[in-house]
C-alpha cells in the first residue's frame, strides 16, 4: 500500500453545497437562505454567547481575582538533578536543555533546593532559592544569576 492508494471510508466525504447557482439547482437567489431578515445577511449571527436576549452566563458569573499579564514564568529544576553532570562542568541553561532537564521555551529557569547536591557546579540560572544558593556553594561550586 502507497500513499496514492489510501483514499477515505465510502460516504463518509460529502460534496459542499453549493449555492446561488441558479434557479434550476434548488440553492439559487436567496441560496437557502429565505427572504430577508437576519439569517439572510452576510455577518447576520449573534455571538457563541447570546441566549436570546437573556444576561448571558459570562456575565452573570461572578468574577475574581487577578492575572498579572507581565509574570514571568520560570522553567523549574530540582537540584537533586545536576547531580548527573560531572564535578567542574560549567551548567547553563543550553547545558540544561541539551540534558533533557528544560523543555518548555520559558523566560528564565530557576534552580529549586530539593534534594542534595554531590558535585560541585558552577551553576548559571535566571532564579535559585535561597535552600538551592546555600547547597551549592555547600557542595563547593559557584552560583551566577544570568540578566
Amino acid at each position: 500500500m502507497r500513499i496514492h492508494d489510501v483514499k477515505p471510508p465510502e460516504g463518509s466525504r460529502r460534496r459542499p453545497k453549493r449555492v446561488g447557482r441558479g434557479i434550476g439547482s434548488g440553492h439559487g437567489k436567496t441560496s437557502g437562505r429565505g427572504q430577508k431578515g437576519q439569517g439572510a445577511r452576510s455577518g447576520g449571527t449573534k455571538g457563541p454567547a447570546f441566549e436570546g436576549g437573556q444576561m448571558p452566563l459570562v456575565r452573570r458569573v461572578p468574577k475574581r481575582g487577578f492575572k498579572n499579564l507581565f509574570r514571568k514564568e520560570f522553567e523549574e529544576v530540582k537540584l537533586e538533578a545536576l547531580n548527573r553532570f560531572e564535578p567542574g562542568t560549567r551548567v547553563t541553561p543550553d547545558v540544561l536543555r541539551q540534558a533533557g532537564l528544560v523543555k518548555k521555551q520559558r523566560e528564565g529557569i530557576k534552580i529549586l533546593g530539593n534534594g542534595d547536591l554531590q558535585v560541585a557546579l558552577e551553576v548559571s540560572a535566571h532564579r535559585f532559592t535561597q535552600s538551592a544558593r546555600e547547597k551549592i556553594e555547600a557542595a563547593g561550586g559557584k552560583v551566577e544569576v544570568i540578566g
